[in-house]
């Protein structure tokens, strides 16, 4: 009889993720009956007590905020991603006992991008700052052959953002917030603020847009993805990003490849499709592109 292994996702707040309804499809797809993945409500005070805890059925976590950098010092390895922009948000257990810190961010933001058919850019506008910024920032290092303008509020923030370029090697140009209206004129402007902080740009699309990621998938859309979709431009929402990262962590977790994309797409989707009847969000709307395997 199989192993029964055992995964999760944590975070504070931890309710609304989805990450537990893509985990489980992928499972189901793949017939591993004897996997589980669960959701556990953990803060940085609590992140060392809980993997004291893990017993050998555990194979992976996934971590949202405000884990991804506070579980750092707990682990014995990091993969160059991780380093690369100091946040974890899988943690890997392997038979040895060695707790492995890796990043899916990053790739899943390259892959869903690429699914939308944006491989190369000359330039590109990131609006915010934090880790899903600099996660940005990494994923513009594989793709962007100029410069980044990073558009932040405060000296502070401009000044970090500036060292995660130099770090990640991509050219970083800073931007006071109050000109971001300036970022929708690029080729690629990826947005990682929280919901809401965008809203006031909606009304300053341009005719002709490029393309937009909005990380956010809930609500969906966000004012500004709706107005760059009427306009006619190419929107990658939160929803591709979250789906691409777990896709990788299954992968990495289970062994088995390729994880089925479409089966955890279409999963994610009927349960912002479910939350929407109850009245608690948007959903996308508009096509979506075919899935490439």
């Amino acid at each position: 009889m199989p192993q029964t292994r055992r995964a999760a996702v944590l975070g504070s707040p931890i309710a609304h993720s989805l990450s537990p309804v893509l985990h489980r499809a992928a499972y189901r797809e793949l017939g591993l009956a004897h996997w589980s993945y669960e959701r556990f409500e953990v803060d940085e005070s609590g992140i060392g007590e809980f993997l004291a805890g893990l017993g050998a059925e555990w194979a992976g976590l996934s971590l949202t905020m405000p884990l991804k950098r506070a579980v750092m010092p707990l682990l014995d390895e990091l993969t160059d991603t991780a380093t690369s922009v100091g946040a974890v948000n899988t943690v890997l257990f392997r038979d040895d006992g060695r707790r492995v810190g890796d990043n899916t961010d990053i790739p899943g933001m390259v892959a869903a991008l690429r699914e939308c058919g944006v491989v190369r850019v000359e330039s590109a506008a990131v609006l915010g700052a934090g880790a899903t910024a600099s996660s940005a920032l990494a994923a513009l290092s594989h793709i962007c052959t100029g410069e980044v303008t990073a558009y932040v509020r405060g000296a502070a923030r401009a000044a970090e953002m500036r060292g995660w370029g130099e770090r990640l090697g991509v050219d970083v140009r800073t931007a006071p917030w109050s000109d971001a209206a300036g970022a929708l004129g690029a080729p690629l402007v990826i947005a990682t603020t929280p919901a809401g902080a965008t809203d006031m740009l909606a009304g300053h699309v341009p005719d002709r847009p490029g393309t937009l990621f909005d990380v956010l998938y809930e609500p969906w859309p966000t004012p500004l993805a709706a107005a760059w979709s009427g306009s006619g431009g190419t929107v990658v929402g939160g929803l591709d990003l979250l789906v691409h990262q777990a896709v990788l962590q299954v992968e990495r977790m289970t062994g088995r490849a390729p994880a089925p994309l479409a089966a955890m797409r279409a999963a994610g989707e009927q349960a912002l499709a479910a939350r929407t009847a109850q009245g608690l969000s948007g959903l996308r709307t508009g096509p979506r592109p075919a899935p490439r395997t």
